[in-house]
């Protein structure tokens, strides 16, 4: 029986680590006839004055600002909107260049989306294809295909639950029981240490840590020649939330393809290096026994 490869998960915030904005600006606010600013100072303002999630207002004001402009809010009209989502430099190419590298490696490497935005704008993304699972925030249909309340809502916390679904290998969002279930370390698909994850700001902040405190990766990504970016970034290093702070070119040969590059060699010499324990140490038990 062929042995199964390594699994790495490289897991990636979407606005601001894949692409240099939120997708809602691209397409959707513009066919609102709204700057972005505008959008996004309302929804700050809802939230303030209702003490209630930032993500779940900004999900409420796409519904009433679309429907009061008479735009479509099917599922597929968000697609639409998905392919106006710009993406940071080297990004369309990256999978395949890093795919290959870990094939080279002998490791199976998977991709993960854990976002705040929208996964119905994601999936029209010329990305989407890339990804193992999408994880992040969607709407309820109604009988007639639109959307008219919140499935999903992700935010900083929800985040790491994903997190665990992946350690898991669970992709359902509904199934609360096999998340529960427990399941030794050694068993589980993703271990820890054999993620990598991306993200740019604060609701990435409690997922970057769990990877990095549980033996992964975290690497703090900022849009280039963006000096406020870059601070907020380098801070994240510096406080110990990351282990790494890149630009966001994911071209080859640049810094963050050096990082992952670096990361994925280690991850196999450490598969490596464990699994020559073990046999020293079956080895071991085995001759003693025969005694």
């Amino acid at each position: 029986m062929k042995k199964k490869k390594p699994t790495v998960a490289l897991i990636y915030d979407f606005d601001g680590t894949l692409s240099p904005g939120n997708m809602q600006e691209f397409g959707f606010i513009k066919a609102l006839g709204q700057n972005s600013k505008d959008f996004w100072e309302k929804n700050t303002k809802l939230s303030v004055d209702n003490d209630a999630s930032p993500v779940l207002c900004y999900m409420n004001l796409m519904i009433k600002e679309a429907e009061g402009k008479g735009i479509s809010l099917k599922r597929d009209s968000f697609k639409q909107f998905g392919k106006d989502v710009e993406l940071f430099k080297g990004v369309r190419e990256w999978f395949e260049i890093i795919n290959k590298y870990g094939l080279e490696k002998g490791l199976e490497i998977k991709h993960y989306i854990n976002s705040s935005g929208m996964k119905e704008m994601i999936e029209g993304t010329s990305i989407a294809d890339e990804f193992e699972a999408i994880y992040a925030c969607s709407f309820l249909y109604n009988v007639d295909g639109i959307a008219s309340w919140p499935a999903i809502a992700v935010d900083y916390t929800t985040k790491t639950q994903f997190l665990f679904k992946i350690n898991k290998g669970i992709k359902s969002i509904s199934d609360n029981v096999a998340i529960n279930e427990f399941i030794p370390d050694d068993e589980r698909p993703v271990p820890f240490k054999q993620m990598i994850y991306f993200g740019d700001g604060e609701t990435d902040i409690p997922s970057m840590k769990l990877v990095k405190e549980h033996g992964g990766n975290s690497i703090a990504v900022y849009k280039p020649r963006d000096s406020k970016k870059k601070l907020i970034a380098q801070k994240l290093i510096t406080e110990n939330r990351v282990n790494f702070v890149c630009p966001a070119d994911y071209s080859k040969d640049k810094e963050i393809y050096k990082v992952v590059t670096t990361i994925i060699d280690k991850i196999r010499s450490d598969y490596d290096f464990e699994n020559l324990q073990k046999l020293h140490k079956a080895n071991a038990d085995k001759s003693r026994l025969k005694k």
